[in-house]
């Protein structure tokens, strides 16, 4: 149905080459000049357009093609695909794994990590009882040595009690959850703020600059699992959506 992802807005004279080529195929693609079906120039002819290796252009459509852009065949060439109908509009996205597929190089920094019991706000944000174990996480994702998204999470211990002794200096939260715990329910909020000067420090940007704000729960049935509020500095990242119709409205007879 829909397809949503944070694209990251990068300023091309720092940009690597083939990072700058992938942002101008995918421009292409979402801005529908090149629809699902259409067949991409062959690699030699883009390299030419270009003016660049061969394998800056191979390292640029394979990026588009990890993230579902296109499909790449030996003999048949590389065509764009439809977008998938069966996607939520936001779903629990890797955000590391977005970043790498990008052609960004990825890092996660821990910047603070405490267990205790959940105060009234904790206990709200995740829908539990005041007083559950609770382990509360900040951290922020970076692409190329630059902030990228800061993270603010909690984590129900009563769900998860391995969590506990992960430290998560280094590795996100969000990438051990989506391999190691389940979950069938997901809640998604967007809104905007404006960076307070913790979130700006964090983000390295200006003091009440415009920031894009998701708070995502997620549930394991009747078990909250965690709460997140991912922050984004809103000149560096747009909601992009692709969608697909399902089927053409039928006029009905006489109008």
């Amino acid at each position: 149905m829909n397809h949503v992802r944070i694209a990251t807005d990068t300023d091309p004279a720092s940009a690597p080459r083939y990072r700058e080529i992938h942002d101008s195929l995918r421009e292409k693609i979402i801005s529908g000049a090149w629809p699902p079906g259409y067949k991409l120039p062959p690699e030699p002819e883009l390299a030419e357009t270009f003016d660049c290796a061969r394998m800056t252009i191979s390292k640029a459509l394979g990026a588009l093609a990890e993230r579902g852009f296109i499909t790449r065949r030996r003999r048949a060439g590389t065509t764009v695909n439809a977008p998938r109908p069966q996607e939520s509009v936001l779903q629990i996205h890797d955000i590391e794994a977005e970043i790498r597929a990008a052609g960004h190089e990825y890092r996660y920094m821990g910047l603070s990590r405490a267990t205790y019991a959940a105060t009234v706000d904790d206990a709200s944000a995740l829908d539990v009882p005041v007083r559950t174990p609770v382990l509360a996480l900040v951290g922020v994702h970076r692409a190329d040595n630059r902030p990228h998204a800061l993270e603010e999470r909690v984590i129900n211990l009563a769900a998860v009690p391995d969590a506990r002794r992960e430290r998560f200096t280094e590795s996100s939260p969000g990438r051990w959850l989506l391999t190691r715990v389940p979950w069938t329910e997901a809640e998604h909020q967007v809104s905007a703020l404006n960076a307070s000067a913790t979130i700006a420090e964090s983000l390295e940007i200006a003091r009440n600059k415009a920031c894009l704000c998701i708070e995502r729960r997620t549930r394991l049935k009747d078990q909250s699992i965690t709460y997140v509020r991912l922050i984004y500095p809103c000149d560096q990242h747009r909601l992009v959506a692709r969608f697909q119709q399902r089927e053409r409205w039928r006029v009905p007879a006489g109008g």
